[in-house]
């Protein structure tokens, strides 16, 4: 119990400095990859306290009601993530960190709010039944739906759900909202919708927003890492090497319709998730 709860401490303090400075890595990068010199490093933190420091301006007074349980949510499945507990409560917990998000867009009268929070529902759509595959794959591999059983299993889940993986990887670009999937608000200048779903927000609530990001960024990497638990630290790099390739594909593609991203979705998540776990349950 006294070990729980020093993990759950420890993984909440350095979940957002972790995410914080791997998004000043994105940022440097991106800049280099532009044939610019970038930030520094430390950008996103001296952006998040100069946030903070900002006069508290909202349009509506729900909204800050709903940043919180954005934020609230992704600490909880984070704490799912690093206690190694229910693997499906994890998805239904962060998915509501996202619903709360869109709730709080859609609670003004901005149409580039409105927009982005109905392309961010889309985009939930698409990707959802994807995460629920992977589940199903692990569960069929594991024969639970535990996190700890996966690091308490033979082999890598790699080795038996590679296509799941691929899929992952695919659902891995919409959620950190990369191109070309940077349909509902975007980290960079080119958007039609200015900001998109987060047009509205601003000050500590942008801030707060900025940190939940951080925290969904640790999530992800970690749920890329569990296919490789044994050793871990071979998951942490599969992890960071995924990470970089995002980055790569973020700077290299250009933004595709809503359209086209939930047939594209469907037909390469759903497909080779389906098609890994169909694989799997015929040879087993």
């Amino acid at each position: 119990m006294t070990n729980n709860v020093i993990i759950s401490i420890v993984a909440v303090f350095a979940a957002p400095i972790i995410g914080g400075l791997l998004d000043g890595f994105d940022r440097r990068i991106t800049a280099r990859l532009q044939n610019r010199f970038g930030p520094p490093i430390l950008q996103p933190f001296y952006d998040f306290f100069k946030l903070m420091g900002k006069e508290k301006m909202v349009v509506n007074q729900t909204q800050m009601v709903y940043v919180l349980a954005h934020l609230f949510f992704a600490v909880a499945s984070l704490l799912l993530l690093v206690l190694k507990q229910d693997l499906l409560v994890l998805l239904f917990v962060l998915a509501f960190s996202s619903i709360s998000l869109i709730m709080g867009a859609m609670r003004v009268n901005s149409p580039y709010s409105k927009i982005g929070a109905q392309r961010e529902l889309i985009q939930m759509l698409a990707y959802e039944p994807v995460l629920i595959l992977m589940v199903v794959g692990v569960y069929l591999t594991t024969k639970s739906f535990m996190i700890s059983s996966i690091f308490e299993y033979e082999y890598p889940l790699l080795y038996k759900l590679p296509l799941v993986f691929f899929a992952l990887l695919y659902v891995l670009t919409i959620k950190l909202r990369k191109s070309p999937f940077d349909l509902s608000t975007s980290h960079h200048g080119h958007q039609e919708l200015i900001k998109g779903l987060t047009t509205e927000f601003s000050g500590p609530q942008l801030a707060l927003i900025e940190l939940t990001h951080w925290y969904d960024l640790i999530i992800l990497l970690g749920l890329v890492a569990m296919f490789f638990a044994n050793p871990l630290w071979v998951g942490i790099l599969i992890a960071l090497g995924a990470y970089f390739i995002e980055l790569v594909v973020d700077n290299i593609c250009a933004r595709v319709t809503y359209q086209w991203m939930l047939k594209a979705t469907w037909l390469v998540g759903l497909g080779s998730a389906g098609v890994n776990i169909i694989w799997f349950y015929i040879r087993a």
